[in-house]
């Protein structure tokens, strides 16, 4: 299923059928197999060729950078998009040094060659480059003249086997332009690039998560860090062009793409893949020769039913819902306006967004809804949040939603956070609240308190909250940005000391009792942007806050994907010394795991996946 927007066709890998294995099996260690390497190698001396590894070298740059060299090699991959082709030695012909790389690849060639085909030897008159602006860098060979020599045909292409994770990402170097086959588990543990680069990131052990989501700052967390990079493998189509029409490594889905029936989330289990090892974008990457092995498709989860029995003497629980909308913007919410700031870039587009928003609360039975990412146009009928009060009330089942409506900001960004609520279930206690410190004036939108009361039931105060991001980190004299707010290499990303501050006066207001029900009645949710271990967090656990979902024992939660990496920038957070009170807690996984094309730019099915680019986390609590 191409995305909507595609619009040119991409120049394709050469792929071929599924690669015979008898090839060399070259050694490295940490999970290659051994084999022959360098066996019976030909005497080279008198005929002015150099050994691919030759060129190679042992080092990310090959120490005879603009030389001329003769090299000969099998083709192993023709990759028509990245403008040449991948030569590595035949068996029997590297140098037997497993420090070098067997492969290189090869410009300068007119694409399609007819005679450039896996398995030909070639022969290649050229001098040695490094194509790349920062280390590593692609070693290659800008040809001069391509001989076609014999056609030897796939047996002669030498292939690696690699069985268990990487030590580290160096370990990649030494399989450089050469054919390897995995069979090393992988995981999907990302999509972000695959609909613009027809890129994948895969992962070894499992599925990824952001090593301050599950430590502090620290030895502990850099190490963490360190083996999520040895254990990340980019799949790559191969091609330098955006938007493709098709990837061809995606060939084995059904539809060419993921699809409603074969979704491709994250968490997706694949079989062994061949290809070739690729150094772009200052990185190692993977091109598949050949259609991925899918042998699970991570299934779609069903929304969660958190549903705890009542104890002796309880009321009706009070069921709290958070959910980031992703920038919903409606215009002028008369029809007009687009395209808008951000979201929606036409009316059509705007509904169909909220459509699936809506589709997403209607599957929970929530009592009450934080919400961030909300257009920031003050009060009435126009307004974005009561514009998505309504279109819940039109679509059902429940007619009853409200909207907590202040008529200026909170706050002055273009976004703002808000709250929902069903008055047939719960009456707001009082008017709403918000701090009036100047940490809330930029950067962080002004968190929204209101109190809400089941009937009798002791209230609750409902803050909704959302922190300054990691992104557009600061420019030396930013008016804003203290010493700790530039990118302190910690895992925290910039802006951290801004949200520190922040949850600091966060706590101090709420200390203060700003709805009048007493201390320690409050409950903390909506974006914090920080993850479960970094500084603002543990900075509201030390002042009496508790983690609503390790209270209720869950082991790795997460709501959001970066990069290839799980974690929580949402937190539903309850004072510790009420914890007794939370009787359960559940997040539904219809955003975070999918594909960015089934989001409303592109699927025009109003469905719950890809709804917003946070999962939705869900609360219940003793009133």
């Amino acid at each position: 299923m191409p995305p909507l927007s595609r619009t040119m066709l991409r120049s394709r890998a050469v792929l071929r059928p599924r690669l015979l294995l008898a090839g060399l099996l070259v050694a490295l260690a940490g999970g290659l197999a051994s084999g022959c390497a360098g066996a019976g190698l030909p005497d080279l001396a008198d005929s002015g060729l150099l050994r691919i590894g030759q060129v190679q070298g042992t080092g990310t740059s090959s120490p005879l950078v603009g030389q001329d060299v003769v090299v000969e090699g099998v083709v192993n991959a023709v990759f028509e998009g990245l403008g040449g082709f991948f030569l590595q030695s035949a068996a029997g012909e590297d140098d037997g040094d497993p420090a070098t790389s067997d492969g290189i690849f090869v410009t300068g060639v007119d694409a399609p060659h007819p005679d450039v085909v896996p398995g030909r030897r070639i022969r290649v008159e050229g001098t040695v480059a490094e194509l790349g602006s920062a280390p590593p860098t692609l070693t290659a060979i800008q040809a001069r003249e391509v001989t076609p020599l014999e056609m030897l045909g796939d047996d002669a292409i030498p292939v690696a086997v690699l069985r268990e994770t990487p030590a580290s990402p160096d370990d990649w170097e030494r399989l450089e332009g050469m054919r390897v086959r995995i069979e090393a588990p992988l995981t999907v543990t990302g999509q972000s690039g695959l609909q613009r680069f027809g890129e994948l990131i895969t992962s070894f052990e499992g599925r990824l998560f952001q090593p301050s989501e599950l430590v502090a700052p620290g030895p502990e967390l850099e190490a963490l860090a360190a083996r999520n990079a040895a254990r990340t493998l980019v799949l790559d189509d191969g091609s330098n062009e955006q938007n493709p029409r098709e990837i061809p490594y995606l060939a084995s889905l059904p539809d060419g793409w993921p699809s409603h029936d074969a979704p491709f989330r994250a968490g997706t289990e694949l079989g062994p893949v061949t290809g070739v090892v690729d150094v772009r974008r200052s990185g190692y990457l993977f091109l598949p020769v050949e259609p991925l092995e899918i042998r699970r498709q991570a299934p779609r989860p069903e929304a969660p039913e958190v549903a705890p029995e009542l104890a002796p003497g309880e009321e009706d629980l009070l069921r709290i819902a958070v959910l980031n909308l992703e920038n919903l913007f409606n215009g002028d919410g008369r029809g007009g306006g687009f395209p808008t700031p951000r979201g929606a870039q036409t009316p059509e587009l705007y509904e169909l967004q909220q459509a699936k928003l809506v589709a997403t609360l209607q599957a929970v039975d929530a009592d009450v809804v934080v919400i961030s990412e909300v257009e920031n146009d003050g009060a009435g009928p126009l307004t974005a949040i009561r514009q998505f009060a309504d279109a819940l009330n039109d679509a059902g089942p429940a007619r009853d939603w409200r909207a907590v409506e202040v008529a200026e900001g909170p706050g002055t960004d273009a976004i703002r956070v808000g709250l929902l609520y069903r008055e047939g279930r719960v009456t707001p206690v009082g008017a709403p609240v918000w701090p009036d410190h100047p940490i809330f004036r930029w950067g962080s939108r002004p968190p929204l308190g209101q109190a809400f009361a089941r009937p009798g039931g002791t209230p609750w105060l409902v803050v909704a909250n959302h922190l300054k991001s990691k992104g557009g980190c600061p420019a030396e004299g930013h008016p804003n940005a203290a010493p700790g707010d530039f990118d302190q290499g910690d895992g925290q990303a910039c802006w951290n000391a801004h949200r520190v501050t922040a949850a600091g006066a966060l706590a101090d207001w709420l200390e203060s009792d700003p709805a009048g029900l007493g201390t320690g009645a409050a409950i903390l949710a909506g974006d914090l942007n920080s993850y479960g271990r970094e500084d603002p967090i543990r900075l509201l656990e030390d002042r009496g806050w508790a983690d609503a979902f390790a209270l209720a024992g869950h082991e790795r939660p997460y709501s959001y994907v970066f990069q290839g990496q799980a974690g929580r920038l949402d937190h539903i957070l309850v004072p510790a010394a009420r914890a007794d009170q939370l009787r359960g807690a559940a997040i539904w996984h219809t955003n975070a795991d999918e594909f960015s094309g089934f989001g409303y730019a592109y699927d025009p099915v109003p469905t719950v996946w890809r709804s917003s680019d946070h999962d939705l986390l869900l609360v219940v609590l003793r009133p």
